[in-house]
């Protein structure tokens, strides 16, 4: 159990609070601290505290829903860009049309492209996009192992993720869904319904 309270935090979560958010008792929540299941750490009067974002890695890990309340709290979440989107797909040329598209077709947008799955998250990284389009045929790192690092864990910041993929195969449509792909479409897509998605995206995010 991690017990630095160096960080500066304004929002912390007692193991009472932590018991609401994933719907369980307040001893459930006291065990998983103890197992070091959930990071926490320790107030000089001896109370468990939890910060959003450690609450937010662990809910995500355990595949459970991640309050907005959480989210709001998180400090990566003041770092994403709402209305941006990273395009990953490795055929330049489709790409390079829904770049252009997207950004005729949406105001305001920053558009982001990357090639490959190791450019990919570079981008993530330092654009911190607010929706992330991407194929999972990738050179490089795959795009199911991106899902499932954005998924598990802080790495990549929390993008909205929407697969578009030329694989016909339901067992990996079912297994975005669990990793908690937004929208998973086949290609060829129509590029008025994406613009369309992203908009109801960054409208439902904001």
């Amino acid at each position: 159990m991690n017990k630095d309270v160096k960080r500066e935090k304004s929002v912390v979560y007692s193991a009472l609070e932590v018991a609401k958010f994933c719907g369980v008792v307040n001893q459930t929540a006291i065990n998983w601290i103890r197992n070091n299941y959930l990071k926490a750490f320790k107030t000089p009067g001896g109370q468990f505290r939890v910060y959003p974002d450690d609450l937010a890695s662990f809910m995500r890990k355990n595949s459970m829903q991640v309050p907005a309340e959480v989210l709001a709290n998180c400090t990566l979440s003041a770092n994403i860009q709402e209305k941006s989107v990273l395009l990953v797909d490795d055929d330049r040329a489709w790409n390079d049309v829904m770049s252009k598209f997207l950004a005729m077709r949406i105001p305001d947008l920053l558009v982001y492209q990357a090639f490959d799955g190791f450019e990919a998250g570079s981008q993530m990284v330092a654009k911190k996009p607010g929706v992330l389009v991407l194929d999972i045929d990738l050179p490089g790192i795959d795009g199911l192992k991106i899902c499932k690092t954005i998924h598990e864990g802080e790495t990549f910041g929390r993008p909205a993720v929407v697969v578009v993929t030329s694989l016909e195969d339901e067992g990996l449509e079912r297994q975005c869904e669990e990793l908690g792909v937004v929208k998973f479409l086949h290609k060829p897509v129509k590029l008025p319904e994406l613009a369309e998605l992203l908009c109801q995206i960054f409208g439902e995010r904001s």
